[in-house]
């Protein structure tokens, strides 16, 4: 690992996590979340089973060790329609065939830390998000508590969506989650106002929803909604929810 004492700055890249970094990957999940992962999890990860995810190493280690972790990022693709924030997507008439990149986890080292190693690898999900034709966003929850994970996420550029009371349920005590996006390939916030009028329009007609949601706050840059989806997480050992 890197010495905190040393002047000479570290060489990081990125590469695809691979079946070879399943126990690092396990190491690295157990020291920095408060949530014990399942081994299958682990496996889906390394073997890109419906996960796809990104690793950062150092190559400018001169041991063994400069192919090892010492970051990380796991997502999965979703449809749009399948998601917590399909309706910030029922202005377009195309929305059915949407898709959605939500982060699943994302940590780095203590020892790598403040060297801007868990932005590059947020903009590795980006990069990769506005890559695919249909994909409109990339998301994830962070837990109201998490502030740095909160200014974190708003230095990114993403945007605040929503905040779920009582979303997450750990050791006996609820949680509320703030959701946020950062939109891609034409996706944007319905809070603009040609998306606000078109979302608006689409709710009027549509016969599954017969009002149309209360908005607590409205702004391009901070749009908080109020919340349509009454899902919680239970934080247990099958939870790949790491922005707690």
């Amino acid at each position: 690992m890197l010495d905190p004492r040393s002047e000479i700055y570290p060489s990081i890249e990125y590469r695809p996590i691979q079946p070879s970094d399943l126990e690092v990957l396990e190491k690295i999940h157990l020291a920095l979340f408060p949530i014990r992962y399942e081994r299958e999890f682990f496996l889906n990860v390394v073997n890109g089973h419906g996960i796809i995810s990104w690793g950062a190493v150092d190559t400018s280690r001169s041991d063994e060790g400069r192919d090892e972790l010492i970051g990380f990022v796991t997502t999965r693709m979703i449809a749009a329609k399948d998601s917590e924030i399909e309706d910030l997507f029922r202005y377009n008439n195309s929305h059915k065939d949407l898709t959605l990149i939500y982060i699943l986890t994302l940590g780095v080292v203590d020892s790598y830390r403040n060297l801007g190693i868990a932005s590059s690898l947020v903009r590795e999900v980006i990069k990769h998000a506005a890559s695919v034709s249909n994909c409109r966003g990339v998301y994830l929850h962070v837990i109201s508590y998490n502030q740095l994970a909160i200014n974190f996420y708003k230095k990114m550029l993403f945007k605040l969506a929503r905040r779920l009371p009582m979303f997450y349920y750990i050791r006996g005590q609820h949680y509320d989650s703030y959701l946020f996006v950062y939109y891609v390939n034409g996706g944007r916030t319905p809070c603009s106002p040609l998306g606000f009028l078109k979302m608006l329009v689409a709710k009027f007609w549509s016969k599954e929803e017969k009002s149309i949601p209360r908005w607590s706050r409205c702004k391009e840059s901070t749009t908080l909604l109020a919340s349509q989806n009454n899902n919680k997480r239970i934080i247990s050992g099958e939870d790949t929810r790491s922005h707690v």
